[in-house]
């Protein structure tokens, strides 16, 4: 399959096949992905927990809201944190970063209020979301991007110590009455020409 057509058959998993778990290779490859994110100046202001074992699911179910079935019956749910103390990134670059890198920061993200800083880290850690859906499409794997969680309970749960919670993704395989399959939901997006335009 194409890359398009991997987009067009691509959607938001509903109902997982609790019974049908994905392999342990595929899973080494996905934190790969992970770990070979892009991000602006190669920040990496990130952390990813992939989380299978069936209690601590269990755990993150009950602070999940509508996703709970969701965290349940998905293989595995992906934690993806940003870096919540700016010192300990600060340390970070100066340790792994090229001097170039880090005076970039320290001209135009330091300066700047900490929620600004933070929501800088927040945009890296979204085009890491977007990569690992990409990923997921192209290795045959079902995906549910879940923003409705409780980040804080989460970051409770997993220990979370300097990194807090921004999205989850269950990751699986579809259950085959899953409303939401493109072949029974049929895909809705805004016309081509609403979103794209050339100059």
């Amino acid at each position: 399959m194409s890359f398009i057509e991997l987009m067009q058959q691509r959607y938001t998993t509903k109902k997982y096949n609790a019974s049908k778990k994905i392999e342990s290779e595929k899973i080494k490859e996905l934190q790969q992905v992970l770990q070979l994110s892009p991000s602006s100046i190669n920040s990496q202001p990130w952390k990813f927990t992939f989380v299978s074992d069936t209690n601590t699911k269990k755990k993150l179910s009950e602070v999940s809201w509508l996703n709970a079935s969701k965290v349940i019956e998905s293989d595995t749910i992906v934690v993806f944190n940003r870096i919540d103390n700016i010192k300990l990134f600060e340390q970070q670059i100066e340790e792994e970063l090229p001097e170039a890198m880090v005076n970039y920061y320290k001209e135009f993200i330091k300066p700047k209020p900490e929620e600004e800083i933070k929501a800088w880290f927040d945009k890296q850690v979204y085009l890491a979301v977007g990569v690992f859906l990409s990923a997921c499409a192209e290795m045959g794997i079902d995906a549910t991007p879940m923003e409705g969680i409780e980040p804080k309970n989460y970051d409770k749960i997993l220990d979370n110590e300097n990194y807090a919670t921004l999205v989850a993704v269950a990751i699986g395989y579809r259950d085959n009455e899953d409303f939401n399959q493109p072949n029974k939901k049929p895909k809705s997006r805004l016309a081509f020409n609403k979103v794209i335009q050339t100059v």
